[in-house]
């Protein structure tokens, strides 16, 4: 951290015997040990501080990206939607004119539907289809056959 080598520290500790005295250098090693560990302590909340402010910030960039691609999405998707409706609306309203207008049918057509044929082709787009089916027969179940006659060896063990 600070490029000092073992043997300046052995002079620094040396000269400190000297200066402070035997008796109090005990007491002023754990003080300074307790400061550096204070110092060291804090610098490392300093540096989280600023790592979390770093993340803060990118997921806040990280939110305002993903807000603006729901947008573009929700734009595109209520974009394409109105062209579905517009085209449906435009595919209904052909139908309802083609049922409308007598003149879409062909003239074989208007003249069965005059004379009331029963063959006559019905034009009824929001109908249900009418079809029949024959009704299910349902056979009927057969009783479970009886369990075989014990031979009389069978009996005979019991």
């Amino acid at each position: 951290m600070f490029d000092i080598s073992f043997g300046e520290l052995l002079v620094v500790g040396v000269v400190a015997l000297v200066v402070i005295g035997p008796e109090r250098l005990p007491k002023v090693a754990r003080t300074l040990g307790s400061m550096v560990g204070r110092l060291q302590r804090y610098v490392a909340g300093v540096k989280a501080d600023i790592q979390r402010e770093i993340d803060l910030d990118s997921l806040r960039q990280m939110e305002a990206e993903m807000n603006e691609a729901g947008r573009k999405m929700h734009q595109q998707l209520n974009g394409e939607l109105k062209e579905v409706n517009q085209d449906l609306q435009g595919v209904l309203g052909e139908a309802r004119d083609a049922t409308a207008d007598p003149l879409a049918h062909s003239a074989a057509d208007q003249a069965a539907l005059a004379a009331g044929a029963p063959d006559a082709p019905q034009f009824d787009l929001f109908a249900p289809p009418t079809t029949t089916t024959p009704p299910l027969e349902i056979a009927p179940i057969s009783p479970l056959p009886e369990p075989a006659a014990q031979s009389s060896a069978v009996r005979d063990r019991r």
